[in-house]
């Protein structure tokens, strides 16, 4: 069975900066036809949960909403969703549209405003530099 890389607050386990989750029935029902690899970068970084809300910032960097530079966590949980995703040989993730770790097509802009900018969180960039097709749950 193909295995896919799943961001875990999208299968229902209460990883997101609030301590909740987001289940998606549609990515719940994926798991009919593929091995599902649950991950949350942000908590392989090393943030708890729950955690102040980041943000990146137009240079980079990840800062939360509590003034905390959290650049090295996003970046270390980037890198163990890549290596998890290369190790259970993953040609496929679908991850949490929004996020600055696995926003697909947008994510939050670093104002802490609720404003969305086209563009991916870091670790969905990375998997897609890495050769891995990256859909949010909004493209099932």
């Amino acid at each position: 069975m193909e295995k896919i890389i799943v961001s875990a607050c999208l299968l229902g386990e209460a990883c997101r900066y609030d301590g909740k989750s987001k289940p998606c029935e549609k990515v719940i029902a994926l798991a009919e036809k593929y091995e599902l690899i649950p991950v949350c970068p942000e908590v392989a970084g090393g943030l708890s949960t729950p955690r102040a809300p980041s943000e990146m910032q137009k240079d980079g960097r990840f800062i939360n909403s509590e003034g905390a530079d959290v650049t090295e966590n996003y970046r270390k949980g980037a890198q163990s969703t890549l290596h998890t995703a290369i190790e259970n040989g993953c040609k496929l993730a679908v991850l949490k549209e929004k996020s600055p770790s696995c926003g697909v097509h947008c994510r939050y802009d670093g104002s802490f405003t609720r404003t969305l900018v086209p563009e991916s969180g870091i670790t969905a960039s990375l998997l897609r530099e890495n050769g891995i097709t990256v859909l949010s749950e909004d493209d099932l």
